[in-house]
């Protein structure tokens, strides 16, 4: 069959497919450090565009308590990241909150978790997309503001279509831009420590009488809440610290090398960018402004005394650097998003769809729902920074506060063989506690702003996921009777009628021949092959098994994951062989590796007709008694789509039907059916 448009518009924008069977893929899709830093590092790094104005802004009449703040910052950074730095050696194939608090904890915890973060790595990209439109038009006149949110629109779809060609593509060709802002802040932030330290007695001599003014106006307690506030306000600081530990799969080997490097590069670019802005914020005593970001502010009062027209352009520069790392920053929510989404899709949280991989070994749906569910938010807001801050940041501090939990409770029950559980346990439990209070603070204080809609629409998703997998139960366990069915009903019968016949497997490819798609040697296969035999008696004579693996999230991890689930597919299908074999029978087996089974299937199919001039495919689809509105969307019905495609390319193929029941009555009305 010939490429349609849709195809082959597909292939120039998202490249060509790439091939499963590359043993070098892993190596080529995997990123080093530095680019790790640049792909999961952003999101971090370029919180510094918000999260010290968010805490400045509730300091800014008492500017040099900020020093304070900026300290407590720093040490927060540290202490989060050496904690995460523990999950990483512990969960080396990957310890996002998702799987911490799922193995640590318990699995309903973990979804807890899981839910939290996707949401907030929707509104990571909402946030991060938003904040670079604004640096953006900082830059402009406000008349020029009411193209924002079609700009805005513009940047999701953009980065949408380049996640969707492959993480390390979407890394490389952001690279540049990554640079460009640590360079020009870098410059910044030097610049304004050296300009003052050449006055350093005057600038303790202010920050001391700015203390004091401060103490006698608010009291001691007074200007420490005022403290706590802005600490907790600028919560949105950390975020993004998790990301190294989320994205453990994309990491060169030795992948927990790579990934503590990351880590220190992330921390410490971070640590410094935060501090000497909230730091230069404070020297400058700078006003918020409606129509600026308190950082376009900083860097026109910097340059206010450069000579022309250098000033202008580095603020040109260094703002276009801001809006583009915010857009890298977006990459972390469609980079660990999409992860999370099919790690708990293989968990059955969410429809199993979720965990497959395109062509270009990418969750595809994930990065498409990660990026449309962000749109949704910024149609929402408008793109409002300021709004989308009040909603961000509580999801991600219960996502930190229940992994630190996790680790606490795994060093203190590995107390007797771990000859360094205090120290680690310190390191989790210190976690534990700033990231309980920054919770529990940001919850109190954003709660009346709008911070109840996070957690109304968080313990929504948490409803609807538990719905999701109750779903997924109930299916399993009547399908579960059908392999009890199947032999009951189907099996001994035939193996029964069968005895006394001598075995003949003599192959005759012009023979009538019945390929039958199977998905592992289970109840649905058996079904298949029994109603073959007992529906067209004597006419088949051939059998030809075909079963695909399917590379997901779950099993693209590694070269031995491919060879392990080669080998599976291969074990599994050669058991139809041999039974089909001693029921007289010619059988082959065609066991296939691939991203999308339809289409694995279809490339095949040829190789199969031409070998077997009179087949005709068989195939089983699960039929509920009682469809609702989850069946379809839950439940693969793949096979209609293969039948659909195979009927085109003019290749017979019947579609043989197995109903679930709901009750033991059932099944024994099943059962009578049947015989």
């Amino acid at each position: 069959m010939s490429p349609t448009i849709f195809h082959r518009v597909k292939r120039v924008v998202l490249g060509p497919a790439r091939d499963v069977t590359d043993r070098s893929i892993f190596h080529k899709l995997s990123l080093i450090a530095f680019f790790a830093w640049v792909g999961l590092g952003a999101d971090g790094l370029s919180s510094s565009c918000y999260g010290p104005e968010e805490m400045f802004r509730v300091l800014h009449l008492h500017p040099f308590l900020a020093v304070f703040v900026a300290i407590g910052t720093a040490i927060t950074i540290f202490t989060i990241s050496a904690s995460y730095s523990q999950i990483i050696s512990l969960f080396p194939s990957g310890g996002g909150g998702y799987l911490v608090a799922s193995k640590l904890l318990s699995p309903k915890v973990g979804m807890v978790s899981g839910c939290t973060l996707l949401i907030d790595y929707i509104l990571t990209i909402a946030l991060s997309v938003a904040s670079g439109i604004d640096a953006l038009f900082s830059l402009f006149p406000p008349q020029y503001h009411v193209y924002k949110l079609p700009l805005i629109m513009v940047g999701i779809l953009f980065l949408i279509l380049l996640n969707l060609r492959g993480v390390k593509e979407s890394v490389i060709t952001l690279l540049p831009i990554f640079l460009a802002f640590v360079v020009t802040h870098l410059i910044v932030i030097v610049y304004v420590f050296g300009v003052h330290s050449l006055d350093l007695p005057t600038l303790v001599q202010n920050t001391s009488s700015d203390m004091t003014v401060s103490f006698k106006e608010l009291g001691f307690f007074g200007a420490l809440a005022l403290m706590m506030k802005a600490y907790s306000m600028g919560a949105g600081t950390y975020t993004g610290i998790e990301a190294v530990s989320n994205g453990m799969p994309i990491l060169r080997e030795p992948k927990i090398q790579t990934a503590h490097r990351t880590m220190r590069y992330m921390s410490i670019s971070l640590a410094f960018t935060a501090v000497g802005l909230i730091t230069a914020y404070a020297l400058y005593e700078l006003k918020p402004s409606d129509t600026q970001t308190l950082n376009a502010v900083l860097f026109e009062r910097i340059t206010a005394n450069w000579t022309a027209p250098f000033g202008s352009i580095f603020v040109w520069i260094t703002l276009l650097s801001e809006t583009a790392l915010l857009f890298v920053a977006a990459q972390t929510g469609f980079l660990d998003g999409p992860r999370v989404l099919a790690n708990m899709a293989l968990d059955k949280w969410f429809p199993t769809k979720f965990a497959s991989l395109s062509d270009r070994f990418v969750t595809h749906n994930g990065i498409i729902m990660m990026g449309v569910a962000a749109g949704i938010v910024l149609a929402i807001s408008l793109g409002s920074v300021h709004y989308l801050v009040v909603l961000y940041s509580i999801n991600v501090f219960i996502t930190f506060s229940l992994s630190q939990l996790g680790m606490v409770r795994h060093w203190w029950q590995v107390r007797n063989s771990e000859p360094k559980w205090r120290r680690k346990l310190i390191v989790n439990g210190v976690g534990l506690m700033m990231t309980s209070f920054i919770l529990i603070s940001v919850i109190v204080l954003k709660f009346e702003e709008g911070g109840w809609i996070t957690l109304l629409i968080t313990g929504s998703l948490v409803a609807f996921v538990s719905l999701i997998q109750w779903q997924y139960k109930v299916t399993s366990q009547r399908l579960k009777h059908l392999d009890t069915l199947v032999e009951a009903t189907e099996l001994q019968p035939a193996i029964n009628e069968r005895k006394s016949q001598p075995v003949n497997t003599e192959f005759d490819p012009f023979a009538p021949t019945a390929v039958i798609l199977v998905s592992g040697f289970n109840g649905p296969g058996l079904h298949t092959f029994f109603t073959v035999l007992r529906r067209f008696k004597n006419v088949y004579k051939n059998f030809v098994f075909v079963s695909v693996g399917s590379v997901d999230a779950g099993n693209f991890k590694g070269i031995e994951e491919i060879d392990h689930l080669t080998e599976h597919v291969k074990t599994e299908v050669d058991r139809y062989v041999r039974l089909a074999q001693t029921h007289g029978f010619y059988a082959e087996s065609f066991p296939l590796i691939g991203t999308d089974v339809v289409q694995t299937i279809m490339e095949n199919s040829p190789q199969i007709m031409k070998k077997f001039p009179n087949a005709i495919f068989f195939g089983t689809q699960i039929i509920f008694t009682e469809e609702i509105v989850f069946s379809r969307w839950l439940h693969n019905y793949t096979l209609f789509a293969i039948q659909r495609k195979l009927s085109y390319d003019g290749i017979p193929m019947l579609v043989i039907p197995i109903r679930t029941y709901r009750e033991a009555d059932d099944l024994q009305k099943g059962a009578v059916t049947a015989r």
